[in-house]
């Protein structure tokens, strides 16, 4: 699967205030496993095949307890930092170094004593964390990506040190200490960084089954790419303390949804939710919703938040050209896309965003081998579609009285919305009395 920084950005997957997505379920143990888990999420599985491995793992790491508290983020930065001046450390420890007793060590050289100590004991906490995971190996149902990665960590453990350096303790004399540190840092220095990928890995995985199994969120049944579908109950936004859950139910011939609704009625959050779900099924986790069935998609594109260029000289309505002339770049590609466009050409009037829109879902439903959801405020536009098979139209129901006042409900419904309650929007804050108070 492929998306662009701006999806991302649309989805609030990644942020910098822990109200994102990314947040939510990392539950990794390390910085470098954070790290992966970053790069799984912008980097999806390539093909359905891949994401079908990926998703048994998760699986497999909700059900079993696969996991080591030996290794912690300080042990791995600690690692990095030992191995980082191991290119250095050419001479093998002396005649002399070794004779004289770990006491006097400690007078005369302190700072080189504790340092071998205390990198060494954790050298030995992750080779032994790392020993206990690969024993995973002796199930019989571990998931073949999964016994991919253990077998390549049992590969490097076979290293003829880490016995020897498993062993170490708090007793273990400073002349050991010595010649395993010369050792270790000269042979075991690539060994022990592959072994910290591989672990990044696990971490990874690890987090996607534990943010699966603590928000209680279903796996997706994945399908091939053809038919196109995406079937969902009980969706809902992640992000959300009170969300409101949907069904979807897009199918093959049935790929279109119009959104209309009033502003704040909850379009942008419906599109995200669906967005986000898509998105996490294709990393092989749980998904929030009570059910989900996806096709395997190329990508996910977003045209929801466009921004002006001011750098570049481009305007609010030329940067929303440039990306919707992105979007049709992607579409004409092989391969389904899951596209959310809400409320399109924002930077122009009235008139040219009807006749914009207008045009563009008349070249979107040329592409019905995608899956799309345009939301818009222009009614006017959904009824131009409105007996245009293809197109599902749902509008979010917004109930008003006879005083004139209004009360979102987040609900959807079948039609197309005929609300107005942006002036009622405007009274209800005040702006209309303050401008005319003298």
């Amino acid at each position: 699967m492929q998306q662009d920084t701006t999806t991302l950005k649309d989805l609030s997957i990644f942020g910098t205030d822990g109200q994102d997505v990314f947040s939510l379920i990392d539950h990794t143990t390390t910085q470098a496993g954070k790290g992966m888990l970053r790069k799984l999420l912008k980097e999806p599985p390539k093909t359905y095949e891949e994401l079908q491995r990926v998703q048994a793992v998760v699986r497999h790491m909700c059900g079993h307890y696969l996991w080591s508290a030996r290794i912690t983020n300080g042990t791995l930065v600690m690692l990095e930092k030992y191995f980082e001046t191991a290119d250095g450390t050419t001479a093998q420890p002396s005649g002399f170094t070794l004779l004289i007793s770990g006491a006097l060590q400690k007078i005369f050289n302190r700072n080189e004593y504790f340092f071998t100590q205390f990198s060494l004991s954790h050298l030995s906490d992750f080779l032994q964390g790392c020993k206990e995971l690969v024993k995973e190996l002796e199930k019989e149902d571990v998931p073949d990506l999964l016994r991919q990665e253990l077998q390549a960590m049992q590969t490097e453990l076979q290293h003829p040190l880490v016995e020897e350096l498993i062993s170490i303790n708090k007793n273990t004399p400073y002349k050991d200490l010595a010649r395993l540190n010369y050792k270790a840092r000269r042979d075991m220095k690539h060994a022990t960084l592959r072994l910290i990928y591989h672990y990044s890995r696990l971490d990874a995985w690890h987090a996607m089954a534990t943010a699966t199994t603590i928000n209680k969120w279903a796996f997706p049944v994945l399908q091939p790419n053809e038919p196109i579908i995406l079937l969902a109950e009980g969706l809902y936004h992640p992000l959300l303390q009170v969300p409101v859950s949907y069904t979807v139910n897009f199918h093959d011939g049935n790929n279109f949804l119009l959104l209309t609704g009033a502003n704040m009625s909850g379009k942008t959050t419906f599109m995200r939710a669906i967005g986000v779900a898509a998105l996490l099924a294709h990393s092989g986790m749980g998904v929030p919703a009570k059910s989900f069935t996806i096709s395997f998609l190329q990508g996910i594109i977003t045209n929801m938040h466009v921004e002006d260029n001011m750098h570049r000289g481009e305007s609010y309505f030329l940067a929303e050209v440039l990306r919707m002339k992105h979007t049709a770049e992607r579409l004409v590609q092989q391969g389904a896309h899951l596209v959310l466009m809400d409320e399109l050409f924002k930077g122009t009037n009235v008139h040219d965003a009807y006749e914009c829109t207008k045009a563009i879902v008349e070249g979107l439903l040329q592409r019905p081998q995608h899956m799309m959801v345009l939301s818009t405020h222009l009614y006017e536009v959904a009824q131009h579609f409105n007996n245009r098979s293809g197109i599902l139209f749902e509008y979010f129901v917004t109930e008003t009285d006879n005083e004139g006042n209004y009360k979102f409900t987040y609900q959807l419904a079948k039609g197309i919305s005929n609300d107005r309650i942006g002036y009622k929007i405007l009274q209800k804050e005040g702006v209309i009395e303050l401008l005319h108070q003298k």
